[in-house]
């Protein structure tokens, strides 16, 4: 479980393919502190660690990962979200995140607003389930953000300075692919009500 809460954008070191796997190596500050087995969300992405070194660490996605979520995009030096596990005697400082995206959306606008950005995310209705409302949450890249101006296919967030330079979304433009996972909350009543009917 996670909370959206970004620690670091980390950059890809290396890219190893192996049949219809991907192994992803990655370097971050706080590499020493992580071990084998030990989960870690990557844009959103929950990954398990399989190997790590002093300086870096080696995370695996499978094909279903690769075909459901923009990591297959990745190129080394890209950055990339990181945040593990939420503590269990910590603080939720985001919203309840599980690191299981839903599908891809694509940025289509990005708007300077005196300091601070909207980003405007349109993405292919896949079921009831994947819906945003107005103030709700929604995970981009594994970051935590209120919706605003929610359409039926679409959505925008606004970003202020400092997330825009701790997260990736410095390097998101017109054309770029993103991770989303819906509120978990939400998709749980969006699918009662669906059966009730």
């Amino acid at each position: 479980m996670f909370s959206g809460i970004v620690e670091e954008a980390a950059p890809v070191v290396k890219l190893e393919r192996e049949m219809d796997n991907l192994h992803i190596t990655m370097k971050c500050s706080f590499v020493n502190e992580l071990k084998i087995d030990q989960s870690i969300s990557h844009n959103g992405v929950c990954l398990t660690v399989v190997k790590k070194d002093d300086q870096t660490y080696t995370v695996t996605a499978i094909k279903e990962t690769l075909e459901k979520t923009n990591l297959g995009l990745l190129k080394p030096g890209d950055k990339v979200n990181l945040e593990r596990s939420v503590k269990l005697d910590g603080r939720l400082d985001g919203h309840m995140v599980q690191g299981h995206v839903d599908q891809t959306a694509v940025c289509m606008n990005v708007a300077e607003a005196g300091g601070s950005w909207y980003y405007t995310f349109e993405y292919e209705p896949l079921g009831v389930e994947n819906i945003t409302v107005e103030k709700g949450s929604v995970s981009v890249n594994g970051v935590s953000l209120t919706v605003v101006n929610s359409q039926s296919n679409s959505f925008q967030v606004a970003i202020i300075p400092f997330t825009h330079e701790v997260t990736n979304f410095h390097q998101i433009k017109p054309g770029t692919v993103v991770n989303l996972e819906f509120d978990i909350l939400g998709k749980y009543i969006a699918k009662i009500v669906k059966q009730m009917r």
